[in-house]
């Protein structure tokens, strides 16, 4: 079989290392003898990510209307962002060739004429959690395939994790990976938490990771906390999670959290808001906790419950790894791998 995946994306974030993680797993797969081909942009830091990959080629297509008539057949096309739900239906006006959508955002299909010709020509149409899938069916897209994203399987270096510990000796460390975009993960709510508990809990510290647009906004807005670390964006981001007594992730919105998973797989507790995907994975006083969206004291709060007991946390991380399975690369590769062979075969 010949898979076409197309994401256009400008940078590399969950996204990404999704398509990255399906495209890698087909590729293990090699009893099933597949062929694929990534349309990503000429500068996509994919390419990078998926060097030396078997049986992998590269089209590029900067944008939504380029790459079509130069490019050759396949039995499927893939899309895995927005724009690569436009370049997947034009290719099926085109060319004829079938394709499927995989949604990965909490928000309605937009009410334009070109989205809903895309979502309603599509021969499949995925959402990785349920509010996605709910919110799909309410625009009447057609049927819509629940399948999550999947763990990235990080493995972290013990003696950089060792020495990132070391760092903060003494600590009790609270960490956020992620955009810093507060509209999306809400990183202003994780800094007023620190806020509140600079001197009610002087042993906690705060350590962000990541970069975005608002990373100098709230660097200034929050410059007097003591107990805020900004470390910025690590491409070894596991050896930092790792050494984390706890995750924070107070997103304002979000398809799902993939990040939470890579989080649970090392064994971390986490603490989340209870707003889009989120909840699929962190089932409250379960696999994590749970807070509103927005609450700052509810956060700090939960903070605090979780630095005072350790068995708290080590039940909340166990019961994580218990629901990991559901969330293996192999689990989401076959869910595609069957609506793939389903698509080709009609």
């Amino acid at each position: 079989m010949h898979i076409t995946h197309v994401n256009l994306a400008r940078g590399f974030r969950g996204g990404e290392r999704q398509t990255e993680l399906l495209i890698k797993t087909l590729a293990e797969q090699s009893s099933n003898k597949i062929k694929q081909t990534l349309v990503c942009r000429r500068d996509s830091p994919m390419r990078q990510h998926l060097k030396g990959v078997a049986r992998l080629d590269f089209h590029s297509a900067n944008h939504q209307l380029a790459g079509h008539f130069r490019f050759g057949r396949t039995q499927l096309v893939h899309a895995h962002d927005a724009k690569g739900v436009h370049w997947a239906y034009l290719h099926y006006r085109l060319k004829g060739t079938p394709y499927l959508i995989t949604r990965r955002v909490d928000s309605p299909v937009k009410r334009k004429w070109f989205n809903q010709q895309s979502y309603s020509h599509a021969s499949a149409r995925v959402a990785l959690s349920h509010v996605i899938k709910g919110l799909l069916e309410d625009k009447q897209c057609g049927d819509v395939t629940l399948i999550a994203s999947a763990y990235a399987h990080l493995i972290p270096s013990s003696e950089a994790t060792h020495n990132f510990r070391n760092d903060f000796a003494d600590k009790f460390l609270v960490g956020h990976a992620g955009a810093v975009v507060d509209r999306h993960k809400g990183q202003r709510v994780l800094l007023q938490a620190a806020q509140k508990l600079e001197h009610q809990a002087p042993d906690i510290q705060f350590i962000l990771l990541g970069d975005g647009e608002d990373t100098e906004t709230l660097k200034t807005e929050y410059s007097s906390l003591g107990n805020v670390s900004w470390l910025g964006f690590k491409s070894n981001i596991a050896d930092y999670l790792a050494g984390l007594d706890v995750f924070a992730f107070p997103s304002r919105n979000e398809g799902l959290g993939s990040v939470l998973l890579d989080v649970m797989q090392l064994g971390v507790p986490v603490i989340a808001t209870n707003v889009g995907g989120i909840p699929d994975i962190v089932k409250h006083e379960q696999t994590g906790l749970l807070i509103p969206s927005g609450d700052a004291d509810a956060l700090a709060n939960g903070i605090l419950r979780l630095r005072q007991d350790a068995t708290l946390r080590q039940r909340l991380a166990q019961g994580a790894t218990e629901r990991l399975a559901h969330y293996s690369p192999q689990s989401m590769t076959a869910s595609y791998w069957h609506l793939y062979q389903t698509i080709v075969s009609e």
